[in-house]
């Protein structure tokens, strides 16, 4: 449920983003969201919809591009694509993998007036 809090930020970085350059609309919104975000889409987007009801961004488009998830082995050094968080390394089975993409999410873009 967690979506519900994240759903609330966003709005918030749009309201504050609209303070700040002057907008009055949001028709768009353009987000990333990595693999290993642990973010539930479908649920975002049901929450975006409750949160942004009454706001500069009522009935804007939720549009979500993923992010794959990618490490670093700390034993043998390869980058790699990963699925899930704590996967071993196809190449030596070592789990000491360093994150470096697909865990993040964030605003990407925004369609106002």
């Amino acid at each position: 449920m967690h979506e519900l809090s994240l759903a609330e930020n966003i709005l918030q970085q749009i309201e504050d983003a609209a303070q700040t350059q002057q907008f009055h609309r949001v028709k768009t919104v353009w987000l990333e969201i990595g693999e290993l975000a642990c973010v539930e889409q479908e649920s975002l987007r049901f929450f975006f919809t409750v949160v942004t009801e009454d706001s500069i961004a009522r009935q804007a488009k939720l549009e979500i591009t993923g992010i794959a998830g990618q490490a670093v082995c700390n034993d043998c050094h390869r980058t790699l694509l990963i699925t899930a968080l704590y996967q071993a390394c196809p190449h030596c089975g070592s789990y000491a993998l360093q994150i470096t993409q697909g865990n993040e999410m964030r605003i990407r873009e925004l369609e106002v007036e």
